[in-house]
Formats: C-alpha cells, sequence, structure tokens
C-alpha cells in the first residue's frame, strides 16, 4: 500500500515553520511525524503540500493510496486501523478526517459516499506552533519507546553519574564523560554520534539526535529535544530545536522551537512568562493577529533561517518569521515578520541576494548545499511575508 501524508486544515496555523517544509516534517519528540509514521508504517512515506514545496517534497501516488492528515501522531491503534483500510472507507475522530483510502482514478473525495471509522481512542494533534513543545514531553516518551523495544544501549560510561540509568539509552559513536542525567521523571535519549561535554547536567525526557552537541556545563530541564546536528549550551527548558541550529552558549532558551539554520548568539534570553502571570498571546499568521494560547508558560517560535546577535532579549510570545536577523539592545517586537533586519530600534527588509549569500556560507559549514530548490522556496516567502513587513 501506498501512503500519503497530507498538510491537512492546520498547515497555516503551523507557520512559520510550515513556510518551509510540509507539516510532516516539524519534528516532536525525537523523530519528525513522517519518520514516525513510517517507522510505525514499514514504508516510505512521501507528502501531499504546497505547490511551491512540492519540488523539493515531491509526492508519489499509485493506484491505491491512503492519505493520512500529517497533523496527527500515530499510535498503535491508529496505525492498525490505517492499516486494514479499505476502498471507501475513512477514519475520523470527532468529525474530523484523520485518513481516507483513495485511488489514483477519483477526480474528488465525497466523504457522503464513504464508510466513517472513529477511532476508540484520543488522537495527539499538533495544530499550533506551541503544541510543539507542549507535547512534547509525551511524545519524546512515545518515539523512546518506538525506537528502544527490543534494543540494547551502549554502555553508560563510569564518569557519568546517573538516577535511572534503566530510562536511558545511547546509540553508538556517542560521547559523554563526567555529566549527569536524571532520568527518574522520563527518559533520555542520546542519538548517534552525538556529545555531551563534562560539567552538563540534564533531566529527562530529554533527546539529543544524531550528532549534536551539548556544550561545556549546560543545564538542560525536560521535554526538550535537540535536533541533528545542533548545538546547545546554557539553559533550555521544554523546547524543540528541528535540525541545524545553534544556541552555543549561555543564555536562557524556555518553551520554544527552533526551526532548521538558526542561531541565538551569546547570551541570549527569552522570558517565557509574563511579569502578571496572565495568559500569552501569541502571533498567528492564519488570523493575522495576536490570539490567547491558553498557557502561562510560552517562549520564542523562530522560523528557519532566522538569527540573532549577542545579548538580544526576546519578550513572552515572540514570533519570528524566516530568515530574519535581529541584534541590538531592548526588546524587539513581539512579531518579527520573515526577512526583517533590525531590532528594537527599527527593522528593513533582508533582501534575499544578502540572505542566501550568508545562508550558503552557513550550510557549507556542515556540508550541505543550499540548492536551486531552497532558494526558489525562500524567495517564495519572501513573497508571502512582504505584506506583514509593511
Amino acid at each position: 500500500m501506498n501512503y500519503i501524508l497530507y498538510d491537512g486544515p492546520h498547515r497555516n496555523a503551523l507557520l512559520p515553520f510550515t513556510f518551509t517544509r510540509p507539516v510532516a516534517d516539524i519534528r516532536i519528540g525525537i523523530l519528525t511525524i513522517r519518520e514516525k509514521w513510517e517507522r510505525h508504517l514499514g514504508n516510505t512515506i512521501t507528502t501531499l503540500t504546497e505547490e511551491y514545496l512540492s519540488e523539493k517534497f515531491p509526492m508519489v501516488e499509485l493506484d491505491e493510496n491512503i492519505m493520512i492528515d500529517a497533523s496527527v501522531l500515530p499510535s498503535n491503534v491508529l496505525v492498525e486501523m490505517v492499516q486494514n483500510l479499505e476502498a471507501n472507507q475513512a477514519i475520523a475522530k470527532d468529525g474530523e478526517i484523520i485518513a481516507f483510502f483513495t485511488t489514483s482514478v477519483q477526480e474528488e473525495i465525497d466523504f457522503d459516499q464513504y464508510e466513517i471509522l472513529e477511532v476508540p481512542e484520543d488522537v495527539v494533534t499538533i495544530q499550533k506552533p506551541y503544541d510543539i513543545f507542549s507535547k512534547n514531553d509525551a511524545a519524546i516518551r512515545d518515539d523512546f519507546d518506538l525506537l528502544t523495544s527490543d534494543r540494547i544501549s551502549q554502555p553508560i560510561p563510569k564518569s557519568v553519574q546517573t538516577i535511572a540509568p534503566e530510562n536511558i539509552f545511547i546509540e553508538e559513536g556517542a560521547k559523554l564523560e563526567f555529566v549527569t542525567l536524571n532520568a527518574a521523571g522520563g527518559p533520555i535519549y542520546i542519538g548517534k554520534d552525538t556529545e555531551i561535554m563534562e560539567g552538563s547536567i540534564i533531566r529527562g525526557p530529554f533527546a539529543l539526535c544524531e550528532q549534536a552537541v551539548v556544550k561545556l556545563g549546560a543545564k538542560i530541564y525536560g521535554g526538550t529535544t535537540v535536533g541533528p546536528h545542533c548545538r546547545v549550551g546554557g539553559e533550555i527548558s521544554n523546547s524543540v530545536l528541528f535540525a541545524y541550529s545553534n544556541k552555543g552558549h549561555d543564555g536562557f532558551l524556555g518553551n520554544s522551537v527552533l526551526g532548521e539554520w538558526c542561531n541565538l548568539g551569546a547570551d541570549t534570553n527569552n522570558s517565557n512568562l509574563k511579569n502578571n502571570y496572565e495568559e500569552v498571546k501569541l502571533w498567528s499568521y492564519e488570523t493575522e493577529r495576536f490570539e490567547k494560547t491558553g498557557l502561562q508558560f510560552c517562549g520564542l517560535m523562530m522560523g528557519d533561517h532566522s538569527k540573532c546577535g549577542i545579548n538580544t532579549m526576546f519578550n513572552t510570545g515572540t514570533v519570528v518569521g524566516v530568515s530574519s536577523n535581529i541584534f541590538g539592545a531592548g526588546f524587539p517586537r513581539n512579531f518579527v515578520p520573515g526577512f526583517s533586519w533590525g531590532g528594537a530600534a527599527g527593522f528593513t527588509t533582508y533582501l534575499t541576494k544578502k540572505a542566501f549569500e550568508t545562508a550558503k556560507i552557513v550550510m557549507s559549514r556542515r556540508h550541505v548545499s543550499f540548492s536551486d530548490e531552497d532558494a526558489k522556496i525562500l524567495e517564495h516567502v519572501y513573497e508571502l511575508e512582504a505584506k506583514f513587513r509593511g
């Protein structure tokens, strides 16, 4: 069977992270949503996404296909239902379609003609940017079980202090000495070819993905994911870094999400709690206004390729779009559109020519090419964000 993850109804609400990727490639827990479904189903999965993303993220359609809403995280019950889907059947939860059977000859889908199968348990969906960090604790636990079942961890080095070592899994090639790992509150996953430098203190649930680095003396609290090839230091709490992003120095990052190729300058701090302890509001690209989150703790949402200078301060509930460069004294406003250059004193437009030059240098340092596809995507995002820079 051919499985396709489609962006679904929540794509625009998940901006800025879906400006540059399908919903399926959001990282939450240890894996991306696509990787979770692929491991559960034992199949390579393609995506149905926006046209401007489809060259980099193509869809493969066969005669018979099962379409799955990419914002939904897999569970054992849901996966079994998806695998057993037949023609003219769909899976739903509380009236929302989760997955359905289709064929290449169907020109349109009429769910009134489908047999609707209701999921008999709660379904976890990622509908807002802040869901990525607020649901990350549970997602790490689920991915930990998925990745470590019936496997044996590499031995924990003798110099490492541990609490609940049975909840710690170390992959091949990981380097760690003279660090403290407390897995009493949740599992700790240390990925392949990673490094945790001396003096670091980490509480689970925590995920350090392939070839990522935790620098000297870092303090990391639970519910945190450090994605592949990321480098982190200082203090981090309940945050997710997708991949290739750096928070390499002292400073605080809490209840936050960073996309790919982001960089936070030394002593960058974000607020995650308002001084009056009120509910945090966050900019929504979908509604083009600030919306209540229902959260008391909510920090920084930063899109791909965005960066900030040393000593940058971000207010509670700040959204930064794609490829912005923030610097200078004071707090920048709590919505910074993509391709903005400046800070609290004001912003100008960060032209794509300059942004692309920087992206090429940054990516080449990690032996990754800035492709024509990447340039086309960012050019499109530049135009999409233009009205917000006005």
